[in-house]
């Protein structure tokens, strides 16, 4: 492809001969392919028994590549969380942050949440994820994308990162900066980003990803690990960001990524002000390696850092539990009854475990855990989220195949014949995943599916 002529002229100058080769796709177009959502199954399973071509890819042990037409946002798969649509590469660096189960994690830059949900897929429902985006619209694609993966203990937020710093200083053992950028990564796959490059652009672009990476480590703990990342080549925001970074802030010390198994170091003359920085240390994946582009970094803060204080958080307002809700949960999802429960408007929420730990009183949270539902006219009406996240738990289910005719139909938002399921509420399953619930009478279900996600085609 013919790259903008301001970039080109840069990166001859500091790739000199290389540049043909490296910046020579892999691929004769944009590599598509899913990450596989562990909290739902294992990549062997994924593998054993997906109905579509897909092979493992190099960057990721969850990711796969699929082929140039297919599309997975229509497979019910999707529908089910089982899947995100994701370009292989871009799975890199979440895998990189070493998540474990019990650790807090920050994603300062989640939307639209395909590495959120792989970070929420490691910690496998233990400990607490803090996926924050700045735009609110796109925290709204985030919460949705979130509640479809059947995540249950995020806490999502739409604020600035400075605020986040300012309420929960020291509080995460992990945190993930995929930073706005310039997006020459992505000049072959969306043609406004080769459109809209400029000198000035990638000069905005790295203030404000040094801004974000300075609040990361506000909320970074003693002894915890910072992955930084972006899906551009331009120095001021990949190379030259990470060793200004390091000379303002010794107590961090940059990780030696050259045994991940994807991609090439990053170079020195990328960094001219810092000849001691070990750039090569970093990792770049350029077209040539199989990716569209991206730069990664990861970052450790010293076990003797200083740990500041953190604001006490104000004790969450206890919520008397209502009949309706106890007479539902027990018949249908046992377990749920004793959860605490917090209000959100007129719905019911089942709060983030942990989350009352969180100083959030001064910040906009748009969704603390997992939306139970509302009562009605002395009826309790579950919420799609609460099936999603826990349907494959639910005392009354119907049992769906990807064969199946009916669940075509159900995603179109169509009753379906109840076989399985009794009369009642009951969760709706494809191969044991949550396709969300419905209500079951005279040996139908009537549908539930929100309108807004019914797969029409």
């Amino acid at each position: 492809m013919e790259f903008p002529k301001d970039f080109t002229a840069r990166e001859k100058a500091l790739l000199g001969e290389r540049f043909e080769e490296l910046y020579t796709y892999a691929t004769a177009q944009p590599a598509r392919g899913v990450t596989v959502n562990t909290l739902r199954c294992t990549p062997d399973w994924f593998a054993a028994h997906t109905d579509f071509a897909a092979e493992p890819s190099k960057f990721c042990r969850t990711a796969f590549t699929t082929a140039a037409d297919f599309r997975p946002g229509r497979h019910p798969w999707h529908h089910a969380g089982l899947l995100y649509a994701q370009e292989p590469s871009a799975s890199a660096p979440a895998a990189l942050l070493d998540v474990r189960p019990g650790m807090w994690v920050a994603d300062l830059c989640a939307a639209p949440g395909g590495k959120t949900s792989q970070l929420a897929a490691a910690l496998q429902g233990q400990g607490l994820l803090l996926a924050n985006e700045f735009v609110a619209a796109r925290a709204e694609i985030l919460r949705q994308n979130l509640e479809r993966m059947g995540v249950t203990n995020a806490v999502i937020t739409n604020e600035d990162t400075a605020n986040l710093a300012k309420a929960l200083p020291g509080q995460f053992d992990r945190v993930l900066v995929d930073a706005p950028c310039s997006g020459e990564g992505m000049f072959r796959k969306e043609a406004v980003a080769a459109a809209q490059h400029s000198d000035a652009l990638v000069a905005h672009c790295a203030e404000l990803g040094a801004e974000i990476l300075e609040n990361a480590a506000a909320l970074l703990a003693p002894g915890g690990v910072l992955v930084y990342s972006t899906c551009t080549f331009a120095p001021a925001e990949d190379e030259a960001q990470i060793a200004a970074f390091l000379a303002k802030h010794p107590e961090f010390t940059l990780c030696d990524l050259s045994g991940c198994g994807f991609g090439r170091p990053g170079e020195g003359n990328r960094a001219p002000d810092h000849p001691d920085f070990h750039a090569e240390y970093t990792r770049r994946i350029w077209p040539a390696d199989g990716g569209e582009g991206h730069f990664m970094a990861k970052l450790q803060k010293a076990a003797d850092a200083e740990a500041p204080s953190s604001p006490k958080a104000k004790p969450p307002k206890a919520l008397k539990a209502p009949a309706e809700w106890l007479d539902f949960a027990k018949t249908y999802f046992p377990a749920l009854a004793s959860r605490p429960l917090a209000g959100a408007g007129e719905w019911l929420l089942l709060p983030a475990p942990g989350s009352e730990g969180l100083n959030t009183a001064k910040l906009r949270v748009v969704r603390g855990g997992v939306l139970a539902g509302s009562v009605l006219k002395k009826r309790f009406q579950p919420a799609h989220a609460l099936f999603m996240a826990y349907g494959a738990d639910c005392t009354n289910r119907e049992e769906l195949t990807l064969a199946d005719p009916r669940t075509a139909a159900w995603l179109r938002g169509e009753e379906i014949d109840a076989a399985t399921a009794q009369n009642g509420w009951c969760a709706v399953l494809v191969d044991g995943f949550p396709l969300g619930g419905g209500k079951v009478s005279g040996g139908r279900i009537k549908n539930h599916y929100p309108k807004g996600l019914r797969n029409l085609q």
